[in-house]
C-alpha cells in the first residue's frame, strides 16, 4: 500500500482515522463518460463518504469554452468553492465512484489554484464501500470559507504550447487514452475527432499506473511504467488524454514519484484531433 501524503494520496485507513478533524473537507468528485449513462451527482445523493460534497466537474469549469470542463477562471473556482464551505486552512480529500479516475482531476484544479493541501483517496469510493465504512445520504452542512487563489500558469498548456512541444521535442508529452486509441486503431468517443495521437509524444494509459483494485501503483511501480514507455524523467512532461480528466492521472503520478515539472494540455484530444491543421501521427510512438 502506497504511504499516505496528504498532498498527492492517501489511504482509505488515514481518511476514517482524519474523517472528524474539524479542518478536513472531503469531496465527491466523480464523472462519468457521457456513453457510460451514469448520474454521477444522483449517485453521490444516494450514498457518500460522511460530510463529503460534490464536486461538479462540469458545473466548476470555463463556461465560455466551446471545449469540455476546462479549468476554470480564478474568480468562479473561488465562489463555487467558497459556496461548498471549502477554503484556507482546510485539509481536502477528493475520491470517485470508479477507484481512481476523476479524482485526480480534482486534485490537479487544486493545484492549478494555488491550493496543495489535497489528496486524492486511494483506490476511491468502490474500496471505502468494500471495507464497510461509513456512508451517508445527507447533504453536509455548510459553512463559508474564504479561499485565496494564486492561479499556477505553468501547470497548463494550451494547443499552442503542445504544439511547439511536439516539433522541439522539449517536452515528454505522455498521453493517457488507451494504446489502441493512441495509435488510431480504436474508435474516439467524441464524434468528428481524427484517430491518432500528438507527433513526438508516448503513450502511459492511465490504467497501467493502477492496480487492479484501482489503487495506484507505489512509486517504484509507477517507476517502472514510466520507464517501459520510454519516457526521459530529464525533460518536463505534459499530460494529455482524451478531454483533460484521466491525463491528471499522471500528473498525480509524477507527483507521487517526486517529480514536479509537469502540465496539462487542458484541451487534450477533444481539441487537437478536431483541428484539420495539426498533424497527427498514427501506430505506434
Amino acid at each position: 500500500m502506497a504511504s499516505d501524503d496528504p498532498k498527492t494520496l492517501v489511504s482509505t485507513d488515514w481518511l476514517a482515522a482524519h474523517l472528524k478533524d474539524p479542518d478536513l473537507r472531503v469531496l465527491d468528485g466523480t464523472w462519468f463518460m457521457p456513453a457510460e449513462g451514469r448520474d454521477a451527482r444522483a449517485e453521490y445523493e444516494a450514498a457518500h463518504v460522511p460530510g463529503a460534497r460534490f464536486f461538479d466537474i462540469e458545473d466548476i469549469s470555463d463556461a465560455r469554452s466551446d471545449l469540455p470542463h476546462m479549468a476554470p477562471p480564478v474568480e468562479k473556482f473561488m465562489s463555487k468553492l467558497r459556496a461548498m464551505g471549502v477554503g484556507d486552512g482546510h485539509q481536502v480529500v477528493v475520491y470517485d465512484a470508479k477507484g481512481l479516475f476523476s479524482a485526480a482531476r480534482v486534485w490537479w484544479l487544486f493545484r492549478l489554484m494555488g491550493q496543495d493541501n489535497i489528496a486524492v483517496l486511494d483506490g476511491g469510493f468502490p474500496k471505502w464501500q468494500a471495507e464497510g465504512r461509513p456512508v451517508e445520504d445527507m447533504p453536509p452542512v455548510i459553512r463559508d470559507r474564504h479561499m485565496t487563489v494564486r492561479r499556477q500558469n505553468h501547470m497548463v498548456k494550451d494547443v499552442t504550447q503542445v504544439s511547439a512541444a511536439s516539433k522541439l521535442g522539449d517536452y515528454e508529452i505522455l498521453d493517457a487514452r488507451s494504446a489502441g486509441r493512441f495509435r488510431g486503431e480504436a474508435p474516439e468517443p467524441r464524434a468528428g475527432l481524427r484517430p491518432g495521437h500528438v507527433p513526438g509524444s508516448k503513450n502511459v494509459p492511465y490504467t497501467d499506473l493502477l492496480n487492479a483494485d484501482m489503487t495506484m501503483k507505489d512509486p517504484d511501480g509507477l517507476r517502472a511504467v514510466f520507464a517501459a514507455a520510454g519516457v526521459n524523467m530529464a525533460k518536463p512532461v505534459i499530460t494529455s488524454c482524451g478531454s483533460g480528466v484521466t491525463a491528471a492521472v499522471i500528473n498525480l503520478a509524477l507527483e507521487r514519484i517526486g517529480k514536479s515539472d509537469h502540465a496539462l494540455y487542458d484541451g487534450s484530444w477533444t481539441e487537437w484531433g478536431a483541428f484539420p491543421t495539426l498533424p497527427v501521427a498514427t501506430g505506434e510512438a
